[in-house]
C-alpha cells in the first residue's frame, strides 16, 4: 500500500505548487485540492491569505501529472465521464504522505481543502475503508475546507470512518448541489464528533473562480469573504 502511495507522491509532487514562508521551519501545511476544472488563478489567492499567518501551502495538480489539458478535463472529469472522485482520492492520500515527508513542515499539524470535484475527492477518502498503515497517515489532519463540494450523483453515501473539524461552504444557488444536500453529506461527521462548521454563501457554485459561464457566476465580495473565513478556520486550528 505505501509502495503504492510512494508511486502516486512521485508522479504528482513535480506539479505541486508550494506558497509559504521563505524558511525551512516545520510549520502547520494546508493542502489544496482543485474542482474539475483544475487549477486556476484563484487558489493561489487563496494560497497567499493562508501563507500569511504563517501556514505553509501546497496546490496539488491532478492534471498536469497525467499530460490533462483544461478543455480535456472540461469535457471529461466535469461531466462525469472520467476520474471521478474515488479514483482522485488516491491523489488526496499520496500528497498527504508525500508532504509529511518534507522537513519544513509539521506533520502533525495538517489540513485540506476541495473545491468542487476535489471536496469529491476528500469525502470519498474518509469515507473509504484503508488499511492499518494508510489509516495512519491522516493522523495529523487537524482540519478541513469543502467549498462548493460535489455530493450529488455518483458520490458517496456512505457514512465517514475518520474525519477532523470542517468548515463546510455552500453555494445558495449552487445548481450541483442544493444546501441540504450539503447539510445530508456531512451528517456523519459531526455522528463522528466533530465540529462542522457551514458558511452559506449568497451566491452560485464556483463563485469565486474566474471565468465561469452560466449559471455560475463569480462574486468579487462572496469570494473574498470565502477567503477570510478558510483562512481563519485554519489558523485557528492549525496554530
Amino acid at each position: 500500500m505505501i509502495g503504492g502511495i510512494e508511486t502516486d507522491w512521485a508522479r504528482l509532487s513535480p506539479h505541486v505548487a508550494v506558497v509559504g514562508p521563505d524558511d525551512a521551519a516545520p510549520r502547520p501545511a494546508v493542502l489544496l485540492f482543485h474542482g474539475c476544472g483544475g487549477v486556476q488563478e484563484h487558489l493561489f489567492d487563496y494560497a497567499r491569505d493562508l501563507a500569511d499567518r504563517g501556514l505553509r501551502v501546497f496546490v496539488v495538480d491532478s492534471y498536469a501529472p497525467r499530460g490533462w489539458s483544461r478543455p480535456y478535463a472540461l469535457a471529461t472529469v466535469c461531466t462525469g465521464l472520467a476520474f471521478r472522485g474515488p479514483a482522485r482520492a488516491a491523489d488526496v492520500l499520496a500528497a498527504v504522505w508525500g508532504v509529511s515527508q518534507r522537513s519544513d513542515v509539521d506533520a502533525t499539524r495538517l489540513a485540506l481543502a476541495g473545491w468542487s470535484h476535489g471536496a469529491w475527492s476528500i469525502n470519498e477518502l474518509m469515507a473509504r475503508d484503508l488499511p492499518p498503515e494508510a489509516e495512519g497517515l491522516l493522523s495529523g489532519v487537524r482540519a478541513l475546507g469543502c467549498v462548493y463540494a460535489y455530493v450529488g450523483p455518483g458520490a458517496t453515501r456512505a457514512a465517514w470512518r475518520r474525519g477532523a473539524p470542517a468548515l463546510v461552504i455552500a453555494a445558495e444557488k449552487d445548481h450541483l448541489a442544493s444546501p441540504a444536500q450539503q447539510a445530508r453529506a456531512y451528517s456523519s461527521l459531526q455522528a463522528l464528533g466533530h465540529e462542522v462548521e457551514t458558511w452559506l454563501a449568497a451566491a452560485t457554485h464556483a463563485f469565486d473562480q474566474p471565468g465561469v459561464t452560466f449559471p455560475m457566476r463569480r462574486d468579487e465580495a462572496m469570494a473574498a469573504e470565502c477567503r477570510r473565513r478558510l483562512a481563519e478556520f485554519f489558523a485557528a486550528r492549525l496554530g
